[in-house]
């Protein structure tokens, strides 16, 4: 099982090199990243954004930037559809988000025609490196599906244990958080809980391990699981936390980055190639550490599927 970024960068060094496509390059901690990813040998890069800008950024940084290597788009939204396109034919491996609004990026990622679905659910999955569980902890959907449905929750699911069992967590455990431990029907998310943990009981999930309504403390503190009386196999012991709504899964990740000081990485799973989302402001670190996460997935499928609404008479 990996239980730090570290670990991540010694596994892919054997991995074959990856191409990235970075949409909207110029910005000084993406720069950093992907020449950081080019030094470690795990990805070249494909910069589409303002030449000058990338050139000038790079400069005054200090960081060597091959300019063969640049596509001048100065439009945000051009230079998305192409970094989108270098990889829909093949031309890159690996897209990641520059300095453009998460929107304009997901727009280009989402096109019907031109861009990289695949016929099923994408969503975001943030990697949080946590000291103080000294493990990994997986957060979805924090920047992609706004307030998914039932069903939409189910993709979020399969997709987030996808990227669990690629860092090696074979039976990872999946909490359903809200605000309480409680089905409430004034609040809507904690039916949803209830009954994905039941569909779980009754193998809609294929054996996966799924409980909720948790809150955060108890999905992944064993001391508040017992204080609180919550048992179960998933109670102090989540790998995976699906929040409620993107400002729950967004918040919840910036708190980790800005509070504690913590590293994450964050990727799209679910597309036709990896893709790296994160947000502007984060650290070239952890820019790194989510081209390392794509890297590791390149290559793999998502086989896992859910029973989901099929009616038999």
């Amino acid at each position: 099982m990996i239980t730090k970024f570290e670990e991540v960068f010694d596994k892919i060094k054997s991995h074959p090199k990856k191409q990235i496509a970075v949409a909207v390059a110029h910005d000084s901690t993406v720069l950093e990243a992907v020449t950081m990813a080019e030094e470690l040998n795990i990805t070249d890069y494909i910069l589409v954004g303002d030449e000058q800008k990338i050139l000038d950024i790079s400069k005054n940084a200090g960081f060597e930037i091959n300019e063969n290597k640049i596509y001048n788009e100065p439009n945000n939204i051009k230079a998305v559809k192409k970094a989108v396109q270098l990889v829909k034919s093949n031309r890159a491996d690996i897209l990641m988000k520059g300095f453009v609004n998460t929107d304009d990026f997901l727009r280009g990622v989402l096109d019907r025609d031109n861009g990289l679905r695949t016929g099923k659910v994408m969503s975001h999955v943030y990697v949080l490196e946590s000291s103080a569980l000294k493990r990994l902890l997986f957060i979805t959907d924090g920047s992609m599906n706004i307030y998914p449905d039932l069903e939409t929750k189910c993709s979020i699911i399969l997709n987030s244990i996808y990227l669990a069992n690629i860092f090696e967590i074979e039976e990872p455990k999946v909490a359903i958080t809200t605000a309480i431990e409680l089905a409430n029907p004034k609040m809507p998310s904690t039916i949803d809980a209830a009954v994905l943990a039941k569909m779980s009981q009754r193998g809609q999930f294929s054996g996966k391990i799924i409980d909720g309504p948790l809150a955060l403390d108890n999905a992944i503190s064993p001391w508040a699981a017992e204080h609180k009386g919550i048992g179960g196999p998933v109670a102090g012991k989540a790998d995976i936390i699906v929040v409620p709504s993107i400002e729950a899964g967004n918040i919840l990740c910036k708190a980790h980055v800005y509070l504690t000081g913590g590293n994450l990485a964050g990727v799209v799973i679910g597309a036709a190639a990896p893709i790296v989302l994160t947000s502007r402001a984060d650290t070239s670190q952890s820019k790194l550490n989510s081209i390392a996460t794509a890297v590791l997935t390149a290559n793999m499928e998502r086989t896992l599927s859910i029973k989901f609404g099929n009616v038999h008479y």
